[in-house]
């Protein structure tokens, strides 16, 4: 048998393959990612792409800060596009308590270079001429967000690992992760390999293949609905493209696509997908839309963007994606598996997932986390946690959608 791999890494959505890219940035040549489809399977394909320096948790900003760095970087290196379209992003504050908490955080900002203000609505309907912003207080303003190809981004970071030494293995699906005194077999239909380290950033198939391991990972999928309007004249008459806006009062990012609108909504009663076991043919597919579901939901975001009831729905997109019960990944280290690692639960996938990468590769060299960041650690949960109580959590967050964790 070869010698063993330094990593093996499980899952080839954007999360693995930044993970692999960070790797090899830091010298870590003989790595290794199985993919039991293909790249960006799973939930990565089907993402909005949205790319922001403000994320639903202040202690979670490096991580977004990181993620967009990381895409570009690896953009220019592969030669391969990201598609990034830089058109900043509103985060409106409904409330008093929201401009303050938003005002509060522009020595963060500060403090890691990245251009931030807190707008009056006078400012925001300047920036957004079809929002209606009666009832709000102002918004956050970072002007340097925007979106990505998923897939584009995905492949500019697996092709400049891959242009560092990183092996790339796609349908190979893991059939079991056996410990052993001082590695990890790896079994696969084609193959069976070592690894000192073995990382599960296979989204919400990492549940099973740490239960067969013994563990109950707290990670279950989600139906997350993206709907997609028609070409609307003012968008397509404005010459310049629209800021994200996300919206605390009726949660959901909306953006522009082409000439309409893009919107992902966080429904009030969300419904779980697959917690009996993923099928485990499911790839690239889509589950069956719920437009009945988004109604008074939608109601909601038409009355913030009139333009977006005029435009008419174009499309429904239902895909799923996968939570904890904070809504916070788990990085890091398994208790009592050494050299088992986790990045898996990643609700904002493409948004955090290249400051995700970086932060553990630099953990999994060096033997300690770039910084302190508790809230993505995996010993947070209880290893008998009651299923049902954790169920519960997941959609009461998932619900919240913007709503800062502090004004809860």
């Amino acid at each position: 048998m070869s010698k063993p791999y330094d990593v093996v890494v499980i899952g080839g959505g954007i999360v693995g393959c930044s993970l692999l890219y960070a790797l090899t940035q830091r010298g870590w040549d003989n790595v290794l990612l199985l993919e039991k489809l293909e790249l960006t399977a799973g939930s990565t394909w089907h993402a909005a792409g949205n790319v922001t320096h403000f994320g639903h948790d202040a202690n979670l900003t490096r991580l977004y800060v990181d993620s967009l760095r990381n895409y570009l970087t690896a953009e220019k290196e592969s030669g391969q596009a990201i598609d990034f379209h830089r058109t900043g992003s509103l985060r409106l504050a409904t409330s008093r308590e929201e401009l303050a908490a938003y005002e509060k955080l522009a020595p963060l900002y500060e403090g890691l270079g990245v251009p931030y203000e807190v707008v009056s609505p006078e400012e925001v309907a300047a920036l957004h001429p079809l929002l209606n912003t009666d009832g709000i207080f102002g918004a956050a303003h970072t002007p340097g967000d925007g979106h990505v190809d998923p897939y584009g981004a995905t492949q500019a970071l697996a092709k400049s690992a891959r242009g560092r030494g990183a092996t790339i293995l796609q349908h190979s699906p893991v059939s079991a992760m056996e410990p052993q005194r001082d590695h990890w077999r790896l079994r696969t239909p084609e193959r069976e390999v070592t690894a000192k380290n073995v990382v599960l950033a296979a989204s919400f198939w990492s549940r099973a293949l740490a239960a067969s391991l013994g563990l109950d990972l707290p990670l279950y999928p989600l139906e997350h609905h993206e709907v997609v309007t028609g070409a609307v004249p003012e968008v397509a008459g404005l010459g310049f493209e629209l800021p994200t806006v996300r919206d605390p009062a009726a949660p959901s990012n909306l953006r522009q696509e082409r000439s309409g609108f893009l919107c992902g909504v966080y429904e009030a009663e969300p419904a779980f997908w697959g917690l009996d076991g993923i099928p485990p043919d499911f790839g690239k597919e889509l589950l069956p839309p719920q437009l009945g579901r988004l109604e008074a939901h939608l109601l909601r975001v038409m009355e913030r963007l009139p333009a977006f009831g005029r435009a008419g729905i174009r499309t429904v997109n239902n895909g799923p994606i996968c939570y904890t019960p904070d809504a916070c990944p788990l990085i890091g280290p398994v208790a009592g598996f050494p050299g088992l690692w986790l990045a898996s639960g990643f609700a904002v996938g493409i948004g955090t997932g290249g400051g995700a990468g970086q932060f553990l590769a630099y953990w999994m060299i060096t033997g300690e986390p770039p910084y302190d960041l508790p809230m993505v650690y995996p010993g947070r949960f209880s290893a008998k946690a009651d299923r049902a109580a954790q169920l519960a959590r997941i959609k009461k967050v998932y619900a919240a959608g913007y709503v800062l964790p502090n004004l809860t």
